[in-house]
This record gives structure tokens, sequence and C-alpha cells, in this order.
């Protein structure tokens, strides 16, 4: 499961609707790739398809969309915001990673 702190559920509420997306019927897709300075780089975007193969979770009024390879790297992580003057921007809080970067953007296990 993927927890949302509240700075995340308010910010990603105003974004999706400045984006277009509905924040009570749309969802966030997080997700892990290759790359990055440590590995893995984290991925969040809006949508409103999902795949049969993805697992939904919805914590704090918000629906969180994984697909099951991310699942593995993801699972018990925080999605957090962050607006302080060291930078903007969707924070993943996530006790599976071992190391990070100096960004926080990518991670290894």
């Amino acid at each position: 499961m993927i927890k949302v702190a509240d700075s995340a559920r308010s910010k990603a509420e105003q974004l999706m609707r400045e984006d277009g997306f509905n924040p009570t019927t749309d969802f966030i897709r997080v997700g892990v790739k290759s790359g990055g300075c440590s590995g893995l780089s984290y991925e969040l975007n809006f949508d409103n398809q999902a795949a049969d193969s993805d697992r939904v979770f919805e914590d704090n009024q918000v629906r969180i969309v994984v697909d099951k390879k991310s699942l593995l790297y993801l699972a018990g992580t925080t999605l957090e915001y962050s607006g302080g003057l060291n930078g903007k921007g969707f924070v993943f809080q996530n006790p599976n990673a071992q190391r990070t970067c100096g960004c926080g953007e990518s991670f290894s296990l």
C-alpha cells in the first residue's frame, strides 16, 4: 500500500484540477523506472485509465494506481509534498530505499 500525506493530497487535488482531471474519479499513477544517479527513479503522473494488471489503492481520499513491477519497490511508501526553499515537488518517503541521491528523485535497493 502507498500512503498519501495531507500535503500531497492538497497539492495533487489542485494540480489535477489544473490539468483537467477530476480528483474524485481520476488517480495518481506512481511507478519506478531505470535511471537516475542511484539506479532507479520515481514517476508520477495523473491518469484516468487503469490496466487490468494495475493495483489500485486509496488513502487520504486519493486514489493511487501502481503497476505490479513498481509495487515491489514502492510498498510502504508515503507520498508527500514539499514546498520549501530547497525545492518544490512530490517526495517519496520509501522505506525500501537503501540509498538515495542528493536530489531525492532516484534510489537503489
